[in-house]
């Protein structure tokens, strides 16, 4: 089986993990997790104008895309570390639930730190799956600089939010969308600290296909919008979004440098777009879309005419269904008005 890659230094391309590398994570967590569906709703058609294409990730065991991640990152992590005994990482839920999933697999003990008045359920969830939760801090950088502190403190190992086997992992969802539909002339996906979108653009890469991607965030969490257009990190002063997925105010430099190397463009949506996604992805579909999976719906329909996607063939990448039950009623409350 093909390596994965370990960080190198200098800038990254935006083909982070080759196709060797892709092939190798989706290897080893065959059997672990299966594939997930790619699916055209002709609803969803009519109401785009578009033949769209969903990868559902909300299909996987955690209900979002990032348990590939976690499992790709910790498998090796303790083929390496045998006597390693515990990680700690800092999350606002996905990530957390990955991580916690993960380590369980390999025998580690789990530590996450998510902020105050983060997703409860996220929260219950990562629970069950056996990490000890510790709130902390006002937003997800407060977060990581106390997750960071407990590594120290407890001999943890620090398990970052963007790394090489990360987007190995989570690129295989992309490895497995391009070959179902190697013809997708533009694919929406969000962006949180980038692991997904730099996952996708390695699979595009790797298979040689010129598919258009667009990165989605809000547009008051807008680092990465800021930082694409400025062609360098520039962080934003918000993290308020109701889309905890994409709410990231300090952008990862190396996933910057991806993204200028290989998105056509960032996009922003608001939250009230969010919301009448998930909504119209619920009544479309029968799926559940928390905030950051709607997003690229949200960014779909605002900027559809404006891209020249009318009547194209698009992918959006539903990249989790992990909303409370509180948004998520609101977000059902759209579909009334």
């Amino acid at each position: 089986m093909t390596a994965l890659p370990h960080p190198a230094p200098g800038r990254f391309t935006a083909q982070i993990v080759s196709r060797g590398g892709l092939e190798a994570a989706r290897d080893m967590i065959a059997g672990l997790l299966a594939p997930t569906p790619q699916i055209t709703w002709p609803l969803l058609n009519a109401a785009t104008g578009c033949d769209v294409l969903v990868k559902h990730e909300n299909h996987n065991q955690t209900g979002a895309f990032k348990v590939r991640g976690g499992m790709v990152y910790m498998i090796p992590l303790k083929s390496e570390r045998p006597s390693l005994e515990g990680v700690v990482c800092a999350t606002r839920g996905n990530h957390g639930q990955s991580i916690a999933l993960a380590a369980r697999h390999v025998g580690l003990s789990a530590t996450i730190v998510v902020p105050h008045g983060n997703n409860p359920e996220k929260n219950a969830a990562m629970r069950a799956y056996g990490a000890t939760l510790i709130e902390h801090g006002d937003d997800f950088v407060e977060s990581i600089a106390h997750a960071q502190a407990l590594s120290t403190e407890q001999g943890l190992h620090m398990v970052p939010a963007f790394h090489p086997w990360l987007v190995a992992g989570v690129g295989t969802y992309a490895l497995e969308l391009f070959t179902a539909a190697p013809d997708l002339d533009a694919v929406f996906v969000p962006i949180g600290l980038g692991s997904g979108i730099c996952g996708l653009m390695s699979a595009r890469d790797a298979l040689g296909l010129r598919t258009r991607i667009y990165g989605v965030v809000n547009e008051t969490v807008d680092a990465y919008r800021r930082s694409f257009r400025a062609g360098e990190p520039v962080s934003c002063e918000s993290a308020e979004t109701l889309a905890d997925g994409i709410a990231v105010r300090v952008p990862n430099p190396e996933a910057l440098g991806a993204i200028l190397r290989g998105a056509e463009d960032v996009l922003t949506v608001t939250d009230d777009e969010i919301l009448a996604a998930m909504g119209l992805m619920f009544s479309a579909t029968h799926n559940v879309a928390e905030g950051a999976g709607a997003a690229p719906l949200a960014a779909l329909l605002r900027h559809r005419d404006a891209l020249g996607l009318a009547g194209k063939r698009v992918g959006l990448i539903l990249s989790g269904g992990n909303a409370d039950r509180a948004l998520f009623t609101r977000a059902l409350s759209t579909l009334e008005s």
